[in-house]
């Protein structure tokens, strides 16, 4: 009997000390979590509670995407463009691609680097000065000594393609020309053009100058992420002006396709005698955007509708579940 007593007396000590233990774990547990200091579980709570009460947020930013897929692949427009690559905007899809890391004289896409690369070094209302008279190609006639504003100049440069316009914003450099052409290669490697070059602002042939249709789309991208730019590439036609309002220049966008096809969104064209016909082109259908990049062509316009045409009739989306 005095044995069975003692063992009583051990399981009743033991149930008392789990039970004294049970309720100091949980007056921790409640100090933790409902005591208004500083903590890492409190701040999770208090400052969070939109994680644990509604989970919208969670489903929207985890949504599936619409992913294209070409219906035939045995479809391919057919286009004279010696270098293409086409993508679709949300999900940087290919969806045709024909030499797209061959290196090709880029021409005036150039300009979209040189835009790219003002936007870095100016501010929009800067004043920048005309220092030199360039003739060579697409002009906006601006003159010797006459000063107008980075937008302005931006205007020039991208729908009317002016290669004095676009040598002014590498003139106008706090550390000179050369500094902006360097800036210029720099903001290309660093949005990963790889096999990009450039040695003049406006995009005149040299040999050292060249990109591939793969880097331009990259560009182009890059510059749509602009809402400024962005604006200016699918403006048709403008007038501007130095800062003064004695000279005044009409420019006109070199794309033909804008407002003529519906849902080119204009971006940057090009046309030298080495390089041939270069064309960017955004292309907006049924809430879907496409970059469209042709190098080499011996008609952009018409490459591009061959192009648009082959996107409506070919190309389709897949909902991930």
């Amino acid at each position: 009997m005095p044995k069975k007593k003692v063992i009583k007396k051990k399981q009743y000590t033991s149930a008392l000390i789990s039970i004294r233990i049970f309720f100091y774990l949980f007056f921790i547990v409640g100090l933790l979590l409902f005591y208004p200091g500083t903590n890492y579980y409190v701040d999770v709570f208090a400052f969070n509670r939109e994680l644990f009460t509604s989970t919208n947020k969670l489903d929207e930013q985890f949504a599936p995407q619409a992913v294209p897929y070409v219906r035939d692949t045995n479809i391919t427009p057919f286009i004279s463009a010696q270098g293409v690559y086409i993508i679709d905007l949300a999900t940087a899809t290919p969806l045709f691609e024909k030499n797209k890391d061959t290196k090709f004289f880029p021409a005036s896409t150039t300009k979209v680097i040189t835009a790219l690369t003002a936007r870095d070094v100016y501010k929009l209302d800067d004043v920048l000065t005309v220092r030199r008279v360039i003739t060579e190609g697409q002009l906006a006639n601006l003159v010797l000594n006459e000063k107008l504003t980075l937008e302005s100049l931006l205007y020039a440069t991208l729908i009317h393609s002016g290669n004095d316009a676009a040598y002014v914003l590498a003139d106008n450099d706090p550390m000179g020309h050369a500094a902006f052409m360097n800036k210029m290669n720099a903001k290309a490697r660093s949005i990963g053009m790889q096999n990009s070059q450039f040695t003049n602002p406006a995009g005149l042939d040299e040999s050292a100058q060249f990109s591939t249709p793969y880097d331009l789309s990259l560009a182009g991208r890059k510059l749509l992420q602009d809402k400024e730019l962005s604006k200016i590439v699918s403006t048709k036609s403008i007038t501007i002006s130095d800062i003064d309002f004695n000279n005044f220049h009409a420019l006109y966008n070199v794309n033909q396709l804008l407002g003529k096809i519906p849902g080119v969104g204009g971006l940057k064209t090009g046309k030298t005698e080495l390089a041939g016909e270069n064309l960017i082109t955004l292309y907006k259908r049924d809430n879907h955007e496409y970059l469209i990049v042709l190098m080499k062509s011996e008609d952009r316009f018409k490459d591009t509708e061959a192009i648009v045409n082959w996107i409506q009739t070919n190309i389709s989306f897949e909902n991930l579940h």
